[in-house]
Order: C-alpha cells, then sequence, then structure tokens
C-alpha cells in the first residue's frame, strides 16, 4: 500500500472520530484506565521489593533474632498472659559457646521511658540497652561522637546514643554530644548520634529511640537480669534454618520446658518476616493488575460499541467506496486504524500519566525510584492489542455489505 492511500486513510479516521467525539473519548478512557493503573501497579510493586531488599540489609547480614516470649498464666488473680522474663544474657553467652554457626550475638533490653532535656518532656520514648557489637550485628552505627565502648558495659557508664528523632525533639538545633538527659530520674551523657535509619518492618520509627550499655539499663533503669531480645548474626545464609533449630533445642533446654509445653521464647528469621511481606506485596499487585485487565476489558468493549456505531454510520460511505473500487482489505483496513487511533491515544496518554504519578507517589510514600521497564511495555503493548482486537469484528462486519444493495437503499 502506497503512502497517498495511507494517508488518505488517517485523514478519514481522523474525521471519522471527531464526527463521534464524545464516545471516542469515553472509548479512550477506559483504555487510559487500563494502561494507567497496569504502570502505576508495576512501578509500586517495582519500588517495594527493592524497599524490601533495603530493609534486609538494614536489619543486619544473616540475622536471626530471639525473642522473649509469651507465657500464660491461670489462676485467680492472675492475668492470662505476660511477657517472660527468662531470657538473659547466660543463655547469649551459651548460644555462642554451643552453635558452632554462630558468627557474633548482642544481647538487648527495651523499654519506654520519659525522657527529659531542659523544659522539653518526651513520653514513651524506647531506650535499647544494648552491648558495643550491637552496631555491628544490626548495622546501625553512630554518624557523630561514638557508639558505646566495652568500658562503658563494663563499668555501667551513664552514657546515651540518641537517634535522629529524639534529638530533632528534644534539641533542636543544638549540638547535642556532651550534653546531660534525664532518662526517667537518670540523668545519661549523650556521647553520639546514630545515623537515620527510618522505618522497620514493623513501621516503628528507628530512629525515635536511645541507647545506652546493656548493663547500666540492667542495673540502673530497671533493675533486672533479663534481656528482651538476643540479635543472632550467622556465620553464612544457608546455615540460618539449622541455626534456628539448634537455638530452640538449646533454648527449651535451658529453660526446662519440656515436651508439649509452650516455648517462652521466639526465633525470627528476617527472612521469613520479608517474605509474609512479599507476599502481601504480591497480592496486592495480583489485584491491581486484575484492575487493570478489567480496565483493559472496558476499554475494548468501548472501543468496539464506538466501531460498530461507525460503521452503521457510515454504510453509504462503505457502499460507494466499494462501487468506486476500494478492495474489501482496504476497508477492513480502515476500521483496524481507527480503532488502533483509540488505543494508541489512550495508551500513550496513560504511559504517561502513570510515569509521572509514579515519579510523585514514590516521592511522597519516600520509595526507592523505580520505573518499570518491562510494565511499561506490557502497558503499551496491551492497548494496542485491545485496539487491533477490538476493531477486528467491526470491520470484518463493514466487508460484509454489498455495494448495491447499500446504494439501493
Amino acid at each position: 500500500m502506497d503512502l497517498r492511500r495511507i494517508l488518505l486513510n488517517l485523514k478519514i479516521a481522523r474525521r471519522s472520530l471527531v464526527q463521534f467525539k464524545w464516545r471516542t473519548a469515553l472509548a479512550v478512557l477506559g483504555v487510559f484506565f487500563g494502561t494507567f493503573s497496569l504502570i502505576i501497579v508495576s512501578n509500586l510493586s517495582g519500588s517495594l521489593a527493592v524497599k524490601t531488599e533495603q530493609e534486609i540489609d538494614s536489619l543486619g547480614k544473616n540475622l536471626l533474632i530471639v525473642r522473649s516470649g509469651i507465657v500464660r498464666r491461670v489462676g485467680a488473680g492472675t492475668p492470662l498472659m505476660s511477657q517472660a522474663t527468662t531470657l538473659t544474657p547466660d543463655d547469649a553467652r551459651a548460644i555462642r559457646e554451643s552453635i558452632p554457626a554462630v558468627a557474633d550475638l548482642s544481647a538487648a533490653g527495651y523499654k519506654t521511658f520519659p525522657v527529659r532535656y531542659g523544659n522539653v518532656s518526651l513520653k514513651g520514648i524506647l531506650i535499647g540497652g544494648v552491648e558495643p557489637n550491637f552496631q555491628d550485628i544490626r548495622n546501625f552505627r553512630a554518624r557523630e561522637g561514638s557508639f558505646i565502648s566495652e568500658q562503658d558495659n563494663l563499668d555501667r557508664n551513664r552514657v546515651a546514643v540518641l537517634g535522629r528523632t529524639v534529638v530533632e525533639k528534644l534539641f533542636s538545633d543544638e549540638d547535642p554530644i556532651g550534653k546531660h538527659i534525664l532518662i526517667w530520674r537518670v540523668p545519661f551523657q549523650v556521647i553520639g548520634i546514630m545515623e537515620e535509619k527510618g522505618s522497620d518492618v514493623s513501621g516503628a520509627d528507628q530512629d525515635n529511640q536511645i541507647f545506652v550499655p546493656l548493663q547500666t539499663y540492667l542495673k540502673v533503669l530497671v533493675n533486672k537480669t533479663n534481656v528482651s531480645n538476643i540479635f543472632v548474626q550467622v556465620t553464612r545464609d544457608d546455615l540460618i534454618s539449622s541455626a534456628k533449630t539448634d537455638m530452640e533445642a538449646l533454648l527449651r533446654k535451658r529453660h526446662k520446658i519440656g515436651p508439649g509445653q509452650n516455648d517462652d521464647f521466639a526465633v525470627i528469621d528476617m527472612k521469613d518476616v520479608m517474605a509474609l511481606k512479599a507476599q502481601a506485596m504480591d497480592l496486592i499487585t495480583v489485584l491491581g493488575r486484575i484492575a487493570a485487565a478489567v480496565s483493559f476489558i472496558i476499554g475494548g468493549l468501548g472501543i468496539l460499541s464506538i466501531m460498530i456505531l461507525i460503521v452503521n454510520e457510515r454504510k453509504l460511505e462503505i457502499g460507494i467506496r466499494r462501487a468506486v473500487g476500494s478492495r474489501k482489505r482496504d476497508i477492513v483496513l480502515q476500521f483496524l486504524i481507527e480503532s488502533s487511533i483509540i488505543s494508541l491515544a489512550g495508551g500513550t496518554i496513560g504511559v504517561f500519566s502513570g510515569a509521572l504519578i509514579s515519579v510523585i507517589l514514590l516521592g511522597i510514600l519516600k520509595y526507592p525510584f523505580t520505573i518499570s521497564l518491562t510494565g511499561l511495555s506490557i502497558a503499551f503493548g496491551a492497548s494496542v492489542l485491545v485496539g487491533v482486537l477490538a476493531g477486528i469484528y467491526p470491520s470484518k462486519k463493514a466487508t460484509q455489505f454489498e455495494p448495491v444493495d447499500i446504494l439501493r437503499t
């Protein structure tokens, strides 16, 4: 087919679609929503996948977390559930000495306390009693000043390292290093500021906490011997599962938990937590793609309906064109071009709008910036395919009209 014939078909298609502009706009809108939603879902799911990987890295390499569990108490005047207090630093030492797959570990205790500096008071700030190697195991280091030292822990020094959010709330623009704050009623000297960490997998702000030496926390703040967590770093990724099993067996034995009794602790593999999060994201992605598919179907039906209407309205034109020598394939091509123009318009607008809104959403949510080229290609290809498929039946129907019969009527 020569260029002149193609240009003529395009001119006829433009005239026809302008004539039915409102119906054309509705058909374009259906394809637009399908393309737009598919691109948004692809970009958000890709960004969330990257964010999940970043969260895994930020938690620490090959990390297992032993948490003090929940025990049930039954009896008059006693609560049904109570936090177990059986996890101790001795358990941490036993894990280190008994399980070869353990590279390093760090015990920690957590509790919320009021914190005060000058006239500024904060309620419910999470205080973490940690050991010096905490920052290496959790990949969470001091950005300014220094972190807790081994000597601080041994001497039960009253020193504190603040999270960025705490610094902003307590000190505003003032340099906190060397200043004293009150945790409960105990003065602590600020020796460092932690790097910004953001939210953890549960959504809690990791920058809204204060770290103090573990021994200071146990003896001065809570006057207890039990810890909340033991962060365990395993030597290799493939040994995490066996190390977890060995830890559970060791702690059941140390805590004298008999067969059939519930554990008073939990060993958490952070990759399992992330896998659950990934499954939730996959479900959201599937639902988003289903919505996009429904939009494409609606858009396709819109194109189909307007093309059938156009064919019925242009019977006379079709008859005249056939009478003066137009071939059936010219008629088929004409209507396929018109349906493709509708889908291309919707797809093009949807691609650019989806990419733009994705950038805005990722910026607002502070998610990693990712644009899925695969998603863009699939969305645009789907919009073109919808237009071609929706135009096949009307174009075939147009070739079934006999010129003589049309001109006679």
